[in-house]
């Protein structure tokens, strides 16, 4: 089934527009893959970037919108990738980046394409883990700037993922937020008080 990949704001892609027609930010970006390109550089794959600040014992989530990430192709590959952010003035441009999350992200969103349900993508982040994942939302018709993952959406941990925890494996919601909580709860020393 297809992906329904939610439209991005236009100010936060005219911002991508900007920064790549820009020889300073590509220049500053430090992201070799994006400066030795040949040919045109295009944003592609619009996704909202949620942070997963924390989960409660219930495994209940509450989530934030951090920004939209787009990947950028030159070619028939995505060579880096570049984020937006929400500032009082509206979505601007925040950086370039590269590294093994723009392959993953990839990877996952083609694994996604071959799943018989249609999806919504997103990336969830979960900053106490360093862990970043593609979140499969059920409900292709929603906002994809609002929302919490629910229970029988699927997460997807892109590579590199914690230890523990597979790569490209999808996992539901409710199967994988107990093993993150326990993951992210803070452990006791020994000999500390109770």
């Amino acid at each position: 089934m297809p992906l329904h990949v939610p439209p991005a704001p236009a100010p936060a892609l005219r911002s991508v527009l900007t920064a790549l027609s820009s020889p300073t930010a590509v220049r500053e970006a430090r992201t070799p893959s994006l400066l030795g390109t040949q040919g045109p550089a295009t944003p592609e794959l619009p996704l909202p970037v949620h942070v997963l600040d924390h989960v409660t014992a219930e495994g209940v989530s509450a989530t934030r919108l951090a920004g939209w990430r787009f990947l950028i192709r030159c070619g028939d590959r995505a060579v880096a990738a570049a984020e937006t952010m929400l500032t009082p003035d509206g979505w601007a441009f925040s950086h370039f980046f590269e590294g093994p999350y723009i392959t993953s992200t990839e990877r996952a969103l083609r694994q996604a394409e071959t799943m018989p349900q249609p999806y919504q993508p997103r990336l969830l982040s979960v900053p106490g883990l360093y862990m970043l994942t593609l979140w499969l939302h059920e409900d292709c018709t929603a906002d994809g700037a609002a929302g919490h993952p629910a229970a029988t959406d699927l997460l997807v941990p892109l590579a590199p993922a914690p230890p523990g925890i597979a790569a490209h494996r999808p996992h539901r919601v409710a199967e994988l937020l107990p093993v993150l909580t326990h993951r992210a709860a803070p452990t006791r020393l020994l000999g500390s008080p109770a």
